[in-house]
């Protein structure tokens, strides 16, 4: 690892070492606090691994609240870093058996919020390594690039499967993505339960961070 590279991931493991702190869950727009920090927004299908991921991210084990049932996070969570990063844990969406009427009020709550939300500096777009990119994932890429939030691809569970096809997976999102104008061009590969990938996307998201 080059020297930069070491750095960086000190600088991130520093910053996600400080206290974080569960700030409050918004079920609607009208709920979401105000914040001069910068933000960064976790999205994804449900069961995606975004709690597990946050939790990996902070080194806490019960911060954000993980479950195997999918859809249940109904609302947007939001916690504080160090007092330099809000980060949004939002609700998963893809979830067919959810009722109805409650799938489309996740879908209102996570689309505005993602449209109109100035403090977001990024959104970390979570793909299951084990399915890819699927066709519940590509309208919120779309409406992203269309609201011009920049975001970046996170692959989850990549201890799942092997590594040759890891590799052939990342060169598949990455050619997707190149179609995608709010879209960062590289691909993130992690996995909350070895670790792999943690300590570059803590740089990479504390890069971000507002300063001290």
């Amino acid at each position: 690892m080059a020297p930069k590279e070491q750095d960086a991931e000190e600088i991130g493991r520093r910053l996600f070492a400080q206290d974080c702190v569960f700030i409050l869950g918004a079920a609607a727009l009208a709920q979401v606090p105000e914040t001069a920090l910068s933000e960064i927004a976790f999205a994804g299908r449900s069961n995606v691994g975004k709690s597990s991921l946050i939790n990996a991210l902070t080194g806490q084990k019960t911060l954000a609240r993980i479950s195997n049932t999918p859809g249940r996070t109904q609302q947007i969570n939001f916690f504080t870093l160090g007092g330099r990063l809000m980060l949004a844990d939002l609700p998963g969406y893809g979830y067919a058996k959810a009722p109805k009427d409650i799938v489309k009020r996740w879908t209102r709550l996570v689309n505005s919020y993602l449209k109109g939300r100035q403090a977001l500096r990024r959104t970390c777009m979570l793909i299951d390594a084990r399915h890819g990119i699927k066709d519940t994932d590509r309208p919120v890429m779309t409406m992203l690039d269309k609201a011009a939030q920049p975001y970046q691809v996170v692959l989850t569970k990549c201890d799942k499967i092997s590594a040759g096809r890891l590799e052939s997976l990342i060169g598949e999102v990455a050619k997707e993505l190149a179609t995608h104008g709010a879209a960062n061009p590289e691909v993130i590969a992690t996995s909350a339960i070895k670790g792999i990938g943690i300590p570059y996307l803590r740089s990479t998201l504390a890069a971000l961070a507002s300063p001290a």
